[in-house]
């Protein structure tokens, strides 16, 4: 059998190349396999009803609480670690398989209790067929760690891209062929399936498991610190449909979890690339905090160059942009996107964060920033469930700002960024998408009652060209450097 692959066979590169080839890749295919997803998510969407959603997400709950043990903390020890050998890497693999097995054990001896809490009895019947997934997980981790600490995202990126449609195929076809809720459980398995396969296939990763963890101390103390940090930021994140499955109907539920989806399509299928990447570089300069410290500046203003006024885009045409999407049925996730999408540029950058200190071997630093996070929210969701959905909304967007700043507090020290330099880097971005924004508001006001198909034609490019001379004008440094990033020049 072929070895695992653990370093690069390609010719040396600088690490600034290997950086750029590895988020033109991990990104580049990323977009290419959402819009494909997209596509058919929002054709499921108008098939399939919100009672359907807001089912699938109570089994969403139990689904992530579960999978913050799944060991992805583990792999990232890996690629963390300077050195490794063939006998921790053996190990990783054994572990990785041990706790899967568990976990779907748990998850199939729970489906009653979550079917009780919820109310529903058909939650137990979708848990019981989603426990599968964490039998792929293990063929899906294992390869994905020796790939990033290989610094290979090409051959990753191939797998996501080919996973990603044929689970958009599975999803679309459960759809048209009249499955509901089940159509929501069969994409993520076909996904899943042929991700493990085809990862195990790209890293050459055919080894035997250990599974005698004897001196395997040190990766596993980093997965357990991972873990927790993993824990709270599932309390966090689940905390609202949690709250929310309790007291309100599934309709409801499907019509918040639905907006959520919206307003998180950038900081939940973007940025997490994006932190993949960043990761294993930062785990390259680890000892050398300077350059951790720019290296996350540039990170922040690059994905804020896109994310800002994507977001603030977004609220000011969410409900016009529904209705052309979604049609008419969800109509009323059009003013719970809007507050949604204006929490999310917190969120955003409270996610960049994690890599760099967790590279830098502090993954207790985002444990802890979990554990804010899933105090604070958790509050703000009892508060705003009394007043339905939109409470639910505001909820986040009060809660966004405090915790990003709690965290910034923690984390800008360790990495070795000053507070003034971030909010530099925040600044060219967040003042073009703000006057975008206002003209975008001005526009609407201005125009006569139109459809929203055409509505959004017209609002769509004038916040672009807005904010496009924005940054021609005052940010071109910023449009330099990334300009230079995409070219592998320096700025």
């Amino acid at each position: 059998m072929d070895a695992p692959l653990q370093e690069t066979n390609r010719p040396a590169e600088s690490l600034r190349q290997q950086v750029r080839s590895a988020i033109l890749w991990r990104s580049g295919t990323q977009i290419v396999g959402q819009l494909i997803a997209w596509g058919s998510t929002f054709l499921v969407i108008r098939i399939l009803s919100p009672q359907d959603y807001g089912l699938f997400a109570m089994t969403q709950v139990v689904l992530v609480v579960l999978n913050m043990l799944n060991g992805y903390g583990l792999a990232s020890a890996l690629i963390q670690k300077p050195e490794v050998d063939d006998r921790a890497i053996r190990q990783l693999f054994g572990m990785l398989l041990v706790l899967n097995g568990t976990l779907a054990t748990l998850q199939i001896a729970g489906a009653p209790l979550a079917a009780a809490y919820f109310r529903h009895p058909q939650v137990a019947e979708l848990l019981r067929v989603q426990a599968l997934l964490y039998l792929a997980t293990p063929f899906i981790a294992f390869p994905y760690a020796l790939l990033s600490r290989a610094m290979d995202f090409r051959r990753q990126a191939a797998v996501n891209l080919l996973s990603a449609v044929l689970g958009a195929l599975a999803a679309l076809g459960g759809a048209l062929g009249g499955l509901g809720v089940w159509t929501l459980v069969l994409a993520p398995m076909v996904l899943f399936g042929t991700r493990a396969i085809g990862m195990m296939v790209a890293a050459r990763a055919w080894v035997r498991p250990s599974f005698d963890f004897r001196g395997a101390g040190g990766i596993a103390r980093y997965g357990v610190l991972m873990a927790a940090g993993q824990l709270f930021w599932v309390i966090q994140s689940q905390a609202d449909v949690f709250v929310a499955g309790r007291h309100l109907d599934a309709h409801a539920l499907g019509i918040y979890t639905t907006s959520l989806f919206l307003a998180q399509i950038l900081v939940a299928k973007f940025v997490p690339p994006i932190n993949d990447v960043a990761f294993s570089a930062y785990a390259r300069i680890q000892h050398d905090r300077s350059s951790v410290a720019a290296a996350f500046l540039m990170g922040v203003r690059m994905v804020l160059l896109l994310a800002m006024p994507f977001y603030l885009g977004l609220a000011g045409v969410a409900e016009p942009l529904v209705s052309v999407v979604l049609g008419e049925k969800w109509l009323e996730t059009g003013p719970v996107v809007g507050l949604l999408a204006l929490a999310m540029p917190f969120l955003t950058l409270q996610i960049l964060f994690a890599p760099a200190c967790d590279a830098c071997g502090r993954p207790g630093i985002s444990a802890g920033n979990g554990a804010i996070g899933a105090i604070l929210l958790p509050i703000a969701f009892l508060v705003g469930v009394r007043h339905g959905v939109l409470g639910l909304a505001t909820a986040w967007l009060v809660t966004a700002p405090l915790y990003l700043a709690l965290c910034a507090w923690r984390t800008l020290p360790v990495i070795g960024v000053r507070a003034g330099a971030l909010a530099a880097a925040v600044s060219q971005p967040l003042l073009g998408s703000v006057g975008m924004a206002i003209a975008v508001l001005l526009v609407d006001h201005l125009l006569p009652p139109l459809a929203p198909l055409p509505r959004v034609a017209i609002l769509v490019p004038a916040g672009a060209l807005v904010y496009a001379g924005w940054m021609l004008t005052f940010g071109r440094g910023l449009l330099a450097e990334a300009l230079a990033l995409v070219r592998s020049r320096r700025a």
